[in-house]
């Protein structure tokens, strides 16, 4: 069958379809992993909407991209089935639940967070995050680590960011040359995709061999470009005119801007490098309220990668400039969101139609590929600053030439978090607790030990 052939199953309602993208953005909780499991079974297994070797390359394509690649997968596939409108609807939608319940959580957390329970709920909550990021860099390994050479890619990329303190972009750009380079070169040391199988039941609505999508041409992608730009770029200009360069406001929406296109891997991936700029650099918040914040983003559906509203409430609400607090601090937090997520939807309506005539290109798999090895080291790294923050109460910096790294102190252990952190890797790792009844267990055992006065955090 062509490629070009016109859709011959009738087409998803679009109000059906924007129902089930509502549903679905209710249960994605759990990271990338759950929130394309949550897609998979909804819409390749039960609803028949989306072929499974077309659902496997659209979660390719949005995973060699920056940003959140299930909410960009949930674009693409409303992109196939209901062209722009779609996209925008599913992703938006994915968005939607996540930013108002961490609205509502970060402004907790401004309001109560110096009280002894909220304080202690949340020291409870941290040791947990720890444990979960240590999960994720073992599922990502067993999914990425296939081969000597990519064990290699990730060791090399947790050393350079640990050890040596090299930019996030510069590893993951280098992870990308790498994996390109092997499939060149030495193709042996990557392993081989397999096909998969092919899944039982009616056809589907967007099958593997049918384009039901209009052809890539220059005028369409200048289109969506400049306007994809404009609206991006719109918020950030309105701001900087308003409250002027140097407000917090402003430099949010320039920093979170540029961390959008550089987001490979996902939340975990990036984090470190977020928590490094707005901790150290900007002076935001401190290393322990970013764990804090990632507790909060595990709790609520929707990218992990949503934390950063978190951030951005915190910073604008604590150096307002002449607006109230408040008011300030919802701005920060919307602002923030849109500059991290429109660039997203701007990637894939601009590359969909590209990719659905570049299945199975070797040069993007290889890139990929490596990619994906690199950000089990970024993660072990994240993972790393996490416990440091966590578990001891101060640091301790070497800087000696290239050589750049914080190590704990150890004569200020937290044993609290400690036992925490010991007691939600045995739920997650021995009894297969789900994340949020690990987060929950942990929360209210913080909550018991502030209360009994110990010292939790």
């Amino acid at each position: 069958m062509s490629n070009d052939a016109p859709a011959t199953a009738a087409p998803v309602p679009f109000r059906t379809a924007t129902r089930a993208w509502f549903l679905i953005s209710l249960q994605t909780f759990g990271g990338p992993a759950g929130q394309i499991a949550v897609m998979q079974r909804t819409l390749v297994d039960e609803r028949r909407w989306i072929g499974q070797q077309r659902f496997l390359h659209a979660m390719n394509y949005c995973m060699l991209l920056p940003g959140p690649e299930a909410q960009q997968l949930a674009t693409y596939v409303g992109w196939l089935l209901h062209g722009t409108r779609g996209g925008l609807v599913a992703g938006g939608l994915f968005v939607l639940p996540g930013m108002v319940a961490l609205l509502v959580l970060s402004g907790v957390y401004v309001a109560a967070g110096d009280t002894t329970a909220v304080s202690a709920v949340f020291a409870g909550l941290a040791p947990a995050v720890v444990a979960i990021v240590t999960q994720a860099v073992v599922r990502v390994s067993k999914r990425a680590l296939t081969s000597p050479a990519l064990v290699a890619i990730a060791v090399a990329a947790f050393l350079a960011l640990a050890l040596f303190a090299v930019p996030f972009p510069v590893v993951v750009a280098l992870a990308g040359v790498v994996g390109w380079a092997l499939a060149r070169w030495r193709p042996g040391a990557l392993p081989e995709k397999r096909a998969a199988a092919a899944a039982d039941g009616p056809a589907p609505v967007v099958s593997d061999d049918v384009l039901h999508t209009e052809r890539p041409s220059a005028r369409r992608s200048l289109r969506v470009l400049v306007v994809g730009l404009a609206v991006w770029s719109a918020p950030v200009v309105a701001v900087a005119l308003l409250t002027g360069r140097d407000s917090v406001l402003t430099q949010q929406g320039v920093f979170f801007s540029g961390t959008a296109v550089v987001t490979f891997g996902g939340a975990y991936a990036v984090l470190a490098y977020v928590a490094q700029q707005a901790v150290q650099t900007y002076g935001w918040l401190a290393p322990g309220e970013m764990v804090r914040g990632l507790a909060l983003a595990e709790t609520t559906p929707g990218p992990l990668i949503m934390v950063v509203q978190f951030v951005a409430f915190l910073a604008a609400y604590r150096d307002p400039g002449a607006l109230d607090p408040w008011v300030a601090a919802v701005l920060g937090s919307f602002l923030v969101v849109w500059v991290t997520f429109v660039p997203s939807f701007l990637f894939v309506l601009l590359g969909a139609p590209y990719m659905e005539r570049l299945r199975g290109n070797r040069s993007l798999s290889a890139a990929l590929t490596g990619i994906t090895a690199a950000v089990v080291g970024v993660i072990a790294n994240l993972g790393l600053y996490f416990a440091v923050h966590t578990l001891f109460g101060g640091t301790v910096t070497v800087d000696r030439s290239l050589l750049q790294l914080q190590l704990p102190d150890l004569t200020e252990p937290r044993w609290v978090a400690i036992a925490l952190t010991g007691l939600a890797a045995v739920l997650l790792f021995r009894l297969r607790w789900s994340v949020l009844r690990t987060l929950g267990v942990c929360a209210v055992l913080g909550l018991a030990a502030g209360l009994a006065g110990l010292p939790v955090g």
